[in-house]
């Protein structure tokens, strides 16, 4: 009999990576995917530790579903703490809440089922056992020795035309705002085998866009099938040789682990698209070095020049941090100047709010919040207008998309360009899970809408370049 699985994904696309693999451990229990939480018979919130007050945030969601999972025993005339019948609701709390705060979680919210971390999904069936047949949560936050990939199953749900594949998890950097390292555990990079054998099951499926997952994806250096050790970029090579895949994206980097091959592939390997999310956090040596980055500013300057150099094409992304501890306005100003100085087709900008256990949150120079929120408006003015430049230097361009979404109206489709804004666009839905040209009529903020001006492409190439970045600069 069929069961109804809800999971609800908070932060990362790795946590929107581990939730599709949580989906095929749990398929062959009879749980299928659906979309809303009424009725679910099993419900599981994936959760991120990086956003502020990320715990309150769970427990508010699951004072919700404890009314959810009260009103489903209540129906099938039983209570939410029976242990079998079909009146009974599993709820689980998984992610990196879970693995920082599991007992705190027992505590406060008894009615949850089980509490696991990031490492650990693949022991669902067991858990799942467990769970049902004894009072009491089911807490498993513990780094197993053995890694999760070995056994998960081989036969993955269908992600469609995009897909997130994960190659590299885990942290060794230990930057001291970040709770990573605590939760997701040292860095570890799966076998370059594992990875194509999984590639090449999303491409049979009709994958055609394939983003590499890691915390740190660019420090990835796997077994490779020839007995050496590979890096990013030979694996990126590996990847493009495969039938059906398009497109290679890769995602979160690390200025620090962007060898000279993974550069190059930027300028060797067409499948590779012209995009790169490369964090720099600040402008500011002296923010940098009491972030432990241990690059400087300059350092990331040159990263940036060399990167443009082999490939005038790329278009970057970033993150940054305002207000962390220490800043002063000199600091927040050699920000801004970083910012103006690469120009970025889009980034992610926080205030900074302390992690508990990580160093930054035990500075006692804490930055009043209003000059967080004055900051933070600058820094988004600034890097909205590069935004704004940069889609609209599209305009009356074609470009390749990959469409894998309809639209909200009737007869639309969306999809992705080369560079990653979403793009729109009048269509006929035969054209989903393909890459089309499509030239650009209308740039907004965050989108562009264009014209389809072709069937689908069947090269895998992008378009001629477009812009260069220096534009938006």
């Amino acid at each position: 009999m069929s069961k109804k699985l809800f999971i609800k994904t908070w932060g990362c696309q790795m946590n929107v990576y581990d939730s599709a693999r949580m989906a095929d451990v749990l398929a062959p229990l009879g749980y299928r995917p659906v979309d809303e939480p009424d009725g679910a018979d099993m419900v599981i919130l994936n959760t991120c530790h990086i956003r502020e007050k990320a715990a309150e945030k769970v427990f508010s969601e699951l004072g919700r579903l404890r009314i959810l999972k009260d009103e489903k025993a209540a129906a099938a005339g039983g209570t939410a703490a029976d242990s079998s019948g079909d009146g009974r609701m599993i709820l689980a709390v998984a992610g990196c809440v879970a693995q920082a705060e599991g007992e705190e979680i027992v505590a406060r919210a008894p009615f949850v089922d089980m509490v696991f971390g990031p490492q650990t999904y693949h022991t669902l069936p067991e858990m799942v056992a467990k769970a049902t047949r004894a009072a009491g949560s089911v807490l498993n936050t513990d780094f197993p020795a053995e890694s999760k990939f070995d056994f998960l199953p081989e036969e993955a749900v269908s992600q469609g035309a995009a897909a997130f594949l994960a190659v590299q998890e885990g942290c060794d950097k230990f930057c001291t705002f970040c709770v990573v390292p605590y939760t997701r555990g040292a860095e570890f990079s799966r076998p370059a085998a594992q990875i194509l054998l999984e590639a090449k099951r999303l491409a049979a499926g009709g994958t055609r866009e394939i983003s590499l997952l890691g915390q740190n994806v660019n420090a990835w250096h796997g077994d490779g099938p020839d007995g050496s050790t590979w890096g990013l970029g030979r694996l990126i090579r590996e990847l493009a040789e495969i039938d059906g895949v398009e497109r290679i994206r890769y995602t979160t980097s690390h200025p620090r682990d962007m060898d000279e091959e993974l550069i190059r592939a930027h300028a060797e390997v067409p499948q590779l698209m012209p995009y790169l999310h490369l964090p720099v956090q600040s402008g500011s040596d002296r923010i940098l070095a009491a972030m432990n980055r241990k690059h400087s500013a300059d350092d990331y300057r040159r990263l940036v020049d060399r990167l443009k150099t082999v490939n005038p094409d790329l278009a970057l992304s970033g993150d940054f941090i305002v207000g962390f501890p220490g800043e002063s306005d000199a600091d927040f100003a050699a920000t801004l100047k970083l910012v103006s100085d690469v120009g970025y087709a889009q980034a992610y900008c926080f205030k900074y709010s302390p992690r508990p256990g990580t160093p930054a949150a035990l500075e006692d120079r804490q930055v009043p919040e209003p000059v967080k929120e004055e900051r933070l408006a600058a820094l988004q003015q600034l890097i909205g207008a590069q935004q704004v430049a940069f889609n609209h230097g599209f305009v009356g361009r074609t470009m390749k998309v990959l469409f894998d979404r309809v639209g909200r109206r009737d007869g639309q489709l969306l999809g992705r360009s080369p560079w990653m804004q979403s793009v729109h666009a009048e269509a006929n839905e035969r054209l989903l899970g393909r890459i089309v040209e499509v030239r650009i009529v209308e740039a907004r903020p965050s989108s562009l809408t264009g014209v389809v001006v072709t069937g689908e492409h069947s090269t895998t190439a992008h378009s001629q370049p477009a812009h260069s970045l220096e534009a938006s600069a």
